[in-house]
């Protein structure tokens, strides 16, 4: 039976074009498109997303984050299906596949309303990454979604070695793996962090920033960052309540897990993305892509820390069943690992710590095995 992850992945070029200038469009000054700059003292951690500093001279908001909060939404529609597998069981990978491509009328109460658009997860998913790895990377993706539906059949038995089933309330497979927590985890790698750092925060910053979008009062560049926050959280303050230790309660995926394991680093994204922001209408790159390298510096350090979280966790854990959740979202961000490529990582780093502490299946992990992947995340990311 096979115990360890498959492995693959590489590069999407995505290419961000804006339509001709309608003729009844401004006429754009230079160097940039907005004529009004924004002082960048002007803003602080408290400011919204959806500020007046980003309304145009007609007094409109250029933000539009529909799209990075409608796929948040089918990210989430997606993850409490694949969840549920641990209470109702027998659930459908081709359901699985359906809400990935948004294909088949496949999301369902509270999330029908996602049937009718047109946008999609698997097409940004893994998306900077060549065509031929990301579709790799979707194929591993599909593995992932049979085996939890294969799974979620043995709901009602008592997981032990060789044999799916209930540890606690987690379903896993024989293994010993949770696949609806490696799921949840792949894809805070491979669609948040690589589609909004790897691709809109990084070739996504060469995007048309003189003319607006057709039909739109927003320039493509803004439109990009924009979706990058969208895709993030659905506040207009990240991490609006928070506290180092209650986290708000709107947060999920990334968004969450950058709260839970960077506590530095979650207190300085919304200003980064504010400041990102008016770099844009300032038309100053500089600043920039200092912002967006912030960002994706954080994001990245906290796929690594939770990475690192887990794996003690495994070493903590009280109960089998504590241990094998652990593992769960482990190696969900281990595999996650491959697309952090500020740091360098890909996706031999990221298979060779999953076949090391896989290859024999979660029953048969011991301290020298965990000891040995965390020793390797600590050196690749500069972590303790």
């Amino acid at each position: 039976m096979k115990t360890k992850l498959p492995l693959a992945f590489l590069a999407l070029s995505l290419a961000f074009t804006a339509c001709k200038k309608d003729k009844d469009d401004p006429t754009p000054s230079e160097p940039g498109y907005r004529t009004s700059k924004v002082d960048y003292n002007a803003l602080t951690a408290t400011t919204s997303y959806n500020s007046p500093l980003f309304f145009d001279s007609k007094g409109d908001s250029t933000v539009d984050r529909t799209e990075g909060r409608l796929r948040l939404r089918m990210l989430k529609a997606l993850d409490a299906y694949a969840k549920s597998a641990a209470t109702n069981g027998n659930i459908s990978a081709t359901a699985l596949a359906g809400m990935f491509a948004n294909t088949n009328n496949s999301f369902v109460d509270p999330y029908t309303d996602l049937n009718s658009s047109t946008l999609q997860l698997k097409n940004v998913t893994a998306s900077s990454f060549s065509q031929a790895d990301q579709e790799s990377v979707h194929m591993d993706i599909s593995w992932f979604f049979n085996e939890i539906a294969e799974t979620s059949k043995s709901v009602a038995e008592t997981a032990e070695d060789g044999k799916a089933g209930k540890l606690g309330n987690y379903l896993v497979d024989e293994n010993g793996i949770e696949w609806a927590q490696v799921i949840s985890k792949t894809f805070i790698g491979g669609l948040e962090l690589d589609y909004i750092g790897n691709v809109l925060l990084d070739k996504g910053l060469d995007a048309n920033n003189t003319q607006l979008v057709s039909g739109k009062n927003y320039t493509q560049l803004e439109h990009n960052w924009d979706e990058a926050y969208g895709l993030l959280t659905v506040n207009d303050i990240y991490a609006a309540t928070a506290t180092d230790a209650v986290k708000d309660a709107k947060e999920s995926f990334l968004g969450s897990y950058v709260w839970e394991y960077n506590k530095e680093g979650y207190k300085k994204l919304h200003l980064a993305f504010l400041k990102g922001r008016a770099a844009i209408i300032n038309n100053d790159k500089a600043e920039l892509k200092v912002q967006a390298a912030l960002i994706r510096a954080e994001f990245e350090k906290a796929i690594a820390s939770a990475a690192l979280g887990y794996l003690g966790k495994w070493k903590t854990g009280e109960t089998t069943a504590a241990k094998a959740h652990a593992i769960g979202e482990g190696t969900g961000f281990i595999y996650s690992l491959r697309f952090c490529k500020v740091n360098g990582a890909d996706s031999k780093f990221s298979d060779d710590i999953l076949d090391g502490i896989l290859e024999e299946g979660f029953w048969k992990l011991d301290n020298d095995k965990i000891n040995a992947a965390s020793d390797a995340i600590k050196a690749k990311f500069k972590l303790q």
